[in-house]
């Protein structure tokens, strides 16, 4: 009996091993889960970008701008509500097949993914305190002056490469940054220029929006994992042929109407005009 109960024990152990084995080769972070399914890592917090509906549901530009793209290689979409520092890490473990999430295309960013051809410009801004008598992002430069950044943003990296004479207050999310600028605990929050004005309208009272001339417009691009040539490929075609067709001209008349004759009558550039 004691022969046998230690054979028995010796292939229980054995099987778990071997389940163990298996499990782990088929979640080695490479690929999502469903080859009929496009996953698709935002964050849902930068309306009329990524946000949600009433209901709950994913809703705005990037939203359609995914289920276009996946219409397009004949794939069901799949809206993965993701924090902004867990993008990237989505991509690297395999839980997402691409970033659509308004993500600016840096270098430092490219060591971990590879992006499409850019879609959007992203250019900055300044919400200001009108208490503060800011009157350009140069004045924000100097001992005493706190300025609120979202961490990670590249309102972030363009503060700690630009300001490095004034405080830099990093929160979690635009509504903290907002909330710090209108309520005077700090004199700017730099971020780019549609959020910037959309806050500045919803708060008239309290801010002011200045704007920065003469800045390197950076791009916005679609994240895939490091490698996936098909996919990235795919994406590339696809921005072209739905640029063409004016995919991008409906998703403005659906979305940013009255910013697209705010921003034309002030002088900005748009946000799809790559020329």
């Amino acid at each position: 009996m004691k022969k046998i109960s230690k054979t028995v024990f010796v292939c229980v152990c054995m099987a778990i091993m071997a389940l163990v084995l298996f499990a782990g080769c088929g979640g080695d972070g490479k690929k999502a889960e469903d080859k009929d399914t496009l996953v698709v890592a935002m964050e849902l917090a930068y309306p009329p970008f990524e946000t949600k509906d009433a209901d709950g549901n994913p809703t705005g530009v990037s939203v359609d701008f995914a289920k276009a793209f996946a219409e397009y290689i004949g794939k069901e979409v799949k809206i993965e509500n993701t924090a902004w520092d867990g993008l990237i890490p989505s991509l690297q473990t395999g839980k997402a097949d691409m970033v659509i999430s308004s993500m600016t295309i840096t270098e430092d960013r490219k060591e971990s993914v590879d992006f499409s051809d850019p879609y959007a410009n992203a250019m900055l801004a300044v919400l200001t305190n009108k208490d503060s008598g800011i009157q350009s992002v140069e004045e924000l430069n100097q001992s005493g002056k706190k300025i609120a950044v979202k961490t990670g943003s590249t309102g972030y990296l363009y503060a700690q490469n630009n300001l490095e004479n004034c405080e830099i207050i990093a929160l979690a999310d635009e509504s903290a940054c907002v909330t710090e600028v209108a309520q005077g605990k700090a004199d700017g929050f730099i971020y780019d220029q549609l959020t910037i004005y959309r806050n500045w309208q919803e708060n008239i009272e309290t801010t002011d929006a200045v704007f920065i001339p003469f800045q390197d417009v950076d791009k916005w691009g679609v994240a895939v994992q490091k490698g996936n040539t098909e996919l990235l490929d795919q994406l590339n075609a696809f921005i072209e042929q739905y640029t063409q067709e004016g995919g991008f001209d409906k998703l403005t008349e659906t979305y940013l109407a009255e910013e697209k004759a705010a921003f034309d009558e002030l002088g900005f550039k748009w946000f799809f005009d790559l020329d």
